[in-house]
Parts: structure tokens; C-alpha cells; sequence
């Protein structure tokens, strides 16, 4: 279904939209009219604007669900099963439109979150940082640009060139700062990808600054920002920029010397033992930021943004969910290298018989309404993202790489052990490296970026040939509801 993107009502949404947790129950707000001096008037409504940042970020059309699953699906990993364009099968055809319901869909609850962020620093600045005090406001004004980085972050990596292709000057997406709180402020031009990449890393860089170093609770560590958060996502951006000295030089901040690579600094983010624990327990030490979901309503990714109801079998194969993408026989399943042993290839379920056999991912377990956490970003990625620096900064067979490498497959397969000697250059390691982090990240999300930062083909999948970074749809078109209505935007 098409959905008109009207930026003045997005202050409205905002304020509309709130978390229902923390409301002053003493002096509510009428949800049908909310001034913006009065959402912030106190230190209780204050707050609540802030995690109301995290539940703009959760919602299933955004992180809690859709983000995540597009970037699975545009990849090799999974075969639609549904052909439901609902579900995104013109996503994983690589065929969408600008008036796709993905491409309308992401564009939209992408930039409400933005919007959010922005009416939320600016309100703080009119007056909610003196309500709750120069210490907490740094806070939560930290969390708020933490969001704001990612969410634009997550835009490029669909509506924009990556930054390989001229290392940044192709057009991103429009940089809107300034909460949006009436008419007249839907004409913007696109700003370059480099300047885009400017933006997100000064508000990491702020972020963790201003962030604290950790929580009272493991709950909070995992789903609210902290220092260590931001140190992480900054190691996804400069990956992805392929920037390996600054990649390094973050990553150091909070990987540990020498195996078990424990974060020195801040939470104690470290591997878990068991990769199945992750999956569990979602508030573990190797949960840098996931976004949490619950049984009550509002509060759970919603209709058909569900990790689970999409790559988990449906009740009648033993699933809980409906069985919309089975994964590729010939993806990385079949890699012979990811050992019958490896405690991964528990993620993986098997139906039917002979002709009729399907395999699936269920990674996560949850049934409906699916509460799974859904991960933002683990320490075993910040790990990978280290080695991979290392590797392609020194171009040898650096020996941390493999000592990174290692921690990550021993964790799982622990009958596995690379060694200098199993590389015989930098390129083999590299790509091993990246073998890796197909087998770990399954269903995370993580293999579209991997591919466009690289500007590798997009490999052919089932009936859907292969895409060149020179094809059209490598990259999605802008919605068309943005450009309806903003005479600055242009198309890809």
C-alpha cells in the first residue's frame, strides 16, 4: 500500500507516538493535543520522548523487522517461497519499484525516526535540558544522535551509491537536522554520500562522548546506547567506507589485546561461550544493542515484520512462523567448510523428504506475536570487523586477523583451527573473513551491506540472475512519495 510522506505531520506523529511506559499518569498528556513546551515540561515526559526514539527505531517496518529481513533478502542466502510482493518478493527479485511497498515503507519510517530525533535534540535545547539537568540531558541528547546516525546510516546502504563508487560523491540522501514541526519544509536536495557518512560519524563521535560507559542492569546495556555502542557502530561505518586505519583505531577502544579479546573498558562486552546463548538470553555481554520485543501490544514488530514468521517453517513443518524464504541449497549452506559439527548448523531446520526437502533458518524461535530480540550489531562483528581492517590495512597474513578469525569459528567449531600457514596470501584470509561473517550474521541483516561496501555482483539466486554494481536496482530506487513531494529530491 502506498503511503504519502507529508512532513509537516511528522512533529504531530511524533508526539502522538510516544512510548506507552514512563507516561505521567499524575498529569497526562491528551493525545490529541500536545504542546511542544508541555512535552517537555517535565522529567518524566522528557524521558519518555527519549525511549519513544527507541521505539521509532524498533518499529517492524524499520529495525524491528523489515531493515533487517531487506538485507537478507537481496542477497544469495534465501529463496522466496510466497511470492508475496507484501512480504518483499520484488525485494529479493531485486526488481522494486520507486512505489514499491519496501521502498515507500523503509524511506518513511526511516525518516520519522530522524524526525523524531531531531524534534527531541531540539526540544531538550528549548528548555528540556534544564528540566532534567545539565548531566542527564548530555544523556539522552547522546542516545538521540546515536539514533540518528544509524537510521542514516541505514538509509544509504538501500537508496544510495556506496562509497566505493567515488569514494563518496554520488548523491546519498537528504541530511535534515531540524525537527520538522509545520508546512514548507519538504523541499530538500540530496546531499553526497560523503557528507552524509560526515554527518552519522559526528553523531557517533558525540554520542560517545556524551554517552555513559554502562548501565545498572544488563537489560539496559543491551538495549539502550552506551559508549561501547557507539565505538561499535563507528567500526560498521568506517568498514563500510573501507576507512581500515580508522576501522582499528575504534575498534582497539574496546577489543581486548589477546583472546579472549573481553572489551577492556566500559560494559564487558565479550563472545559468549555458546552461540546458541545469544539467541536465548538476549541481554548477554555479546548483545551490543538489540531491539527488544514483548508480548504487549504496540510492543512487538507487527503483521509481517516478523524475523521469525518469515524464515522460520510454517506449524505443519515444525516451524513457528509462515515460511516465506527457505534458505539457498546453494548458498552458504552448502559451503564445505562450515563443518556438520559446527554448533551454527543448529540454526538450521530441515523439512520434507526427497524432492520435497527445504531447509530454513530458525535462528530465531519466538512464536507469534515473535518476541525475539532482533540484533542491531554483536561483539562477534566488532571482531570481525577488526580483522578484516587489519587484513587489508597491512595487505599480509596479519597474525591478530587470524587470532580474531579463530575466536569467532572455535567458538562454534571448535575442531577448526586456521593458522598462518592455511592462507596463502592476504586476499585468501580476506575472504575467509568474509566467509565467516556470512556463516555467523545468517538472517542479521548484515550480507547487503557486505556486498555494496565491496561493490561485489550480487550473486544469482534461484530464478533471479545475478546484478552487477552497473545494473539498475543494485541499489533501490528513491520513494516515489519523496519525490511527489519534494521538488529538490531526485531519482537514482
Amino acid at each position: 500500500m502506498k503511503k504519502n510522506i507529508n512532513y509537516s505531520v511528522l512533529f504531530c506523529l511524533f508526539l502522538l507516538g510516544v512510548s506507552s511506559c514512563n507516561r505521567d499518569l499524575l498529569n497526562p498528556i491528551p493525545q490529541t493535543s500536545v504542546s511542544d513546551a508541555s512535552a517537555f515540561s517535565t522529567t518524566t515526559r522528557v524521558q519518555t520522548q527519549l525511549l519513544s526514539l527507541y521505539g521509532a527505531l524498533k518499529d517492524g517496518n524499520f529495525y524491528g523487522g523489515r531493515y533487517v529481513i531487506y538485507g537478507d533478502i537481496r542477497g544469495e542466502e534465501f529463496i522466496n517461497e510466497t511470492s508475496n510482493l507484501v512480504t518483499g518478493s520484488d525485494v529479493w527479485n531485486l526488481n522494486a519499484t520507486n512505489s514499491a511497498t519496501a521502498v515507500v515503507n523503509l524511506w518513511y519510517y526511516a525518516y520519522l525516526t530522524i524526525n523524531k530525533c531531531n524534534v527531541f535534540i531540539d526540544g531538550m535545547a528549548a528548555g528540556g535540558s534544564t528540566v532534567v539537568g545539565a548531566d542527564a540531558a548530555a544523556k539522552y541528547i547522546a542516545e538521540a544522535k546515536l539514533i540518528r546516525g544509524l537510521t542514516y546510516y541505514s538509509l544509504l546502504q538501500y537508496y544510495a551509491r556506496p562509497y566505493a563508487d567515488g569514494n563518496g560523491s554520488k548523491p546519498g540522501v537528504q541530511l535534515r537536522l531540524n525537527g520538522i514541526k509545520g508546512v514548507g519544509q519538504s523541499n530538500l536536495a540530496r546531499s553526497t554520500v560523503s557528507e552524509v557518512y560526515t554527518q552519522i560519524l559526528k553523531d557517533l563521535n558525540d554520542a560517545e562522548t556524551g554517552l555513559p560507559s554502562t548501565y545498572a542492569t544488563a537489560s539496559d546495556n543491551t538495549t539502550r546506547a552506551h559508549k561501547n555502542t557507539a565505538i561499535a557502530l563507528k567500526t560498521r561505518v568506517y568498514l563500510t567506507m573501507q576507512n581500515y586505519a580508522s576501522v582499528i583505531t575504534e575498534a582497539n577502544k574496546i577489543v581486548g589485546a589477546t583472546a579472549p579479546f573481553k572489551a577492556p573498558t566500559g560494559v564487558a562486552n565479550q563472545l559468549q561461550a555458546d552461540i546458541a546463548t545469544v539467541f536465548t538470553n538476549y541481554t548477554t555481554t555479546e548483545s551490543i544493542l538489540s531491539m527488544p520485543m514483548t508480548i504487549t501490544t504496540g510492543d512487538s514488530p507487527g503483521t509481517q515484520n516478523q524475523l521469525a514468521y518469515y524464515y522460520s517453517p510454517n506449524t505443519a513443518n515444525g516451524g513457528v512462523g509462515n515460511g516465506e524464504y527457505s534458505l539457498n541449497t546453494k548458498g552458504i549452506i552448502a559451503e564445505p567448510t562450515w563443518t556438520t559439527t559446527d554448533k551454527r548448523r543448529s540454526f538450521v531446520k530441515q523439512s520434507g523428504t526427497g524432492s520435497t526437502v527445504k531447509n530454513w533458518l530458525v535462528k530465531y524461535k519466538a512464536p507469534s506475536p515473535f518476541t525475539d530480540y532482533v540484533p542491531v550489531i554483536r561483539y562477534s562483528e566488532v571482531l570481525l570487523n577488526l580483522a578484516e581492517a587489519r587484513v587489508r590495512s597491512t595487505n599480509t597474513v596479519d597474525a591478530q586477523a587470524v587470532a580474531l578469525l579463530n575466536a569467532i569459528r572455535n567458538r562454534s567449531d571448535a575442531a577448526t583451527t586456521f593458522t598462518a600457514a592455511s592462507f596463502a596470501a592476504s586476499t585468501d584470509l580476506a575472504s575467509a573473513i568474509l566467509l565467516e561473517r556470512r556463516i555467523e550474521f545468517l538472517g542479521e541483516g548484515l550480507r547487503n551491506n557486505d556486498l555494496m561496501r565491496l561493490l561485489q555482483t550480487i550473486p544469482a539466486k534461484g530464478t533471479v540472475p545475478a546484478k552487477t554494481p552497473l545494473e539498475p536496482n543494485y541499489i533501490w530506487p528513491i520513494s516515489s512519495s519523496e519525490l511527489a513531494l519534494n521538488n529538490l529530491a531526485t531519482d537514482n
